[in-house]
């Protein structure tokens, strides 16, 4: 902690939040301090009630720690589709990272409705309007959202534009295409290129087409990340698709939502943490995950024998049946969960395939990151859309003790700042940006359930980005601060 260093130039900063507990992001233990906030960045750090400004919080007896950064979401439209990011602000969220799973908005255009999964953004296609990332960020920063956002190139969206055919893999013009694609969002600022070849539109693309985009980030240090191939039963042949393409680029990798998903494969993450940590020692490695034991995509019959329990999350023909379970929908029809699954189509689903002792044991891996995967467009939503981060802060942290709050904060902000290059953010400290989270650390908790999805954190008080309030007395201020955090950007 730094000394009292006073406001300066005998001008008072804009805000002092005053006998605050810190974690300042690094994992390094709690202090009390003042922080004095000035513009859009943290300008001061001195002794409790040493510090003074134009207005003071008393954040006495409440934890004040960098806004969390969101490492895995699907917000591309909800960022400029209105901005307020309700879900993500009110559960102290200040940056978001989009265009994962090789599902980016930006990229194609003109093409009506869009095949699954890109259809988890916008199911009658729309808002796929942006043929270029610097169409879409410039169309970002004409109409900010309440938080700071950086993006993915979708490899599958690339691929739906590129090709006639995304069933095959990509031929040479194919991949020129796709390649030039990649280097515009990466001269626009996107700071890396995003897979999902679990899913149709890029099921089809072998390593070597993988590795061959994957080189356009090699000059610029762009990261490849990815929602793998499988992540049940051949999940290992999975991982290490994933680090060869990391070695043969010569870039660092991020493993997405990292799970052993299907009854089968409970248990397994003893393996599969066993791998990711050796390949640690020899290239850069990152994974994330969500705190819940349950999935959320497409609604498809591949995953029903996996899941012990499916719950329809929205349905374009049968919207009435979102929030339902499966089972009991194909009852009272009287077919079974297979016709129930092609009637409702095309849909999304929650999936119950994943085992608590695997959650729990992911989550506490040193290395592991926080990310949502939130879908902010279901009817009926997952609802890590609204409590991933307080659920760390309160159930696992505080109630389970699976590790200490510092640690907790640190998987949320420092660690995701370093691992994607957010420079200035992710820390409390004089000259960072004035991203921040004030929580009570006795009280923070989720209160989204799968039965009500929709309900803000309990306990987070107060939220900063770029020093302008978004969320405050439990509701949001309508604010709209946040900026693209373009890839390599220094403060």
């Amino acid at each position: 902690m730094q000394a009292d260093l006073g406001a300066g130039a005998g001008r008072l900063p804009a805000l002092v939040i005053a006998n605050a507990t810190v974690f300042d992001g690094s994992a390094a233990p709690r202090f009390a301090a003042d922080v004095a906030i000035d513009g859009d960045r943290i300008q001061a750090l001195g002794r409790p009630g040493s510090l003074r400004g134009s207005a003071t919080i008393d954040a006495s007896g409440l934890a004040l720690a960098p806004g969390f950064i969101d490492v895995h979401t699907h917000d591309d439209r909800m960022l400029v589709d209105g901005g307020g990011m309700e879900p993500k602000v009110s559960q102290g969220v200040t940056t978001v990272v989009a265009g994962n799973c090789g599902i980016s908005l930006a990229g194609l255009s003109g093409r009506g409705r869009p095949p699954q999964p890109l259809d988890l953004l916008d199911p009658a296609g729309d808002w796929f309007r942006f043929p270029t990332f610097r169409a879409y960020f410039e169309a970002f920063e004409q109409h900010p959202a309440a938080t700071n956002a950086a993006f993915l190139a979708g490899h599958s969206t690339l691929r739906i534009a590129a090709m006639d055919d995304p069933g095959r893999a990509a031929s040479p013009a194919e991949c020129r295409r796709m390649c030039a694609a990649i280097d515009e969002a990466m001269e626009a600022g996107a700071i890396g290129l995003s897979t999902g070849t679990f899913y149709p539109p890029a099921a089809a693309a072998p390593t070597a087409e993988l590795i061959e985009l994957s080189r356009r980030l090699t000059a610029g240090g762009g990261l490849y990340v990815t929602h793998m191939r499988n992540e049940a039963e051949a999940i290992l042949p999975a991982i290490d698709e994933t680090l060869e393409i990391g070695r043969a680029c010569g870039i660092g990798v991020v493993i997405s939502h990292h799970k052993v998903a299907g009854l089968a494969n409970h248990g397994r993450s003893v393996e599969t943490l066993a791998r990711i940590a050796d390949a640690m020692q020899r290239q850069p490695v990152a994974l994330d995950c969500y705190p819940y034991d349950a999935s959320s995509t497409v609604l498809s019959a591949s995953r029903l024998a996996m899941s012990s329990r499916v719950q329809v999350a929205w349905s374009t023909p049968h919207p009435e049946c979102a929030g339902r379970d499966l089972a009991r929908i194909a009852a009272d029809w009287g077919v079974s969960a297979e016709v129930a699954v092609q009637r409702l189509q095309p849909a999304g689903a929650i999936y119950f395939m994943m085992d608590e002792a695997d959650v729990q044991r992911i989550l506490a891996f040193p290395e592991t990151m926080v990310g949502s995967d939130g879908l902010p467009h279901d009817a009926s939503p997952h609802p890590r859309l609204w409590g991933t981060f307080p659920r760390v802060l309160g159930h696992y942290s505080r109630d389970l003790g699976l590790f200490p709050l510092e640690v907790a904060v640190h998987k949320m902000t420092g660690l995701p700042a370093h691992r994607f290059g957010l420079h200035g953010r992710g820390v409390v400290e004089a000259g960072a940006f004035a991203d921040l989270v004030l929580f009570d650390p006795a009280t923070v908790a989720d209160t989204a359930t799968f039965e009500a999805p929709v309900q803000p954190a309990a306990g987070i008080r107060a939220v900063l980005v770029n020093g302008t309030p978004v969320w405050r007395d439990g509701q949001a201020t309508g604010a709209r601060p946040g900026r693209v955090l373009r890839r390599g950007a220094r403060p």
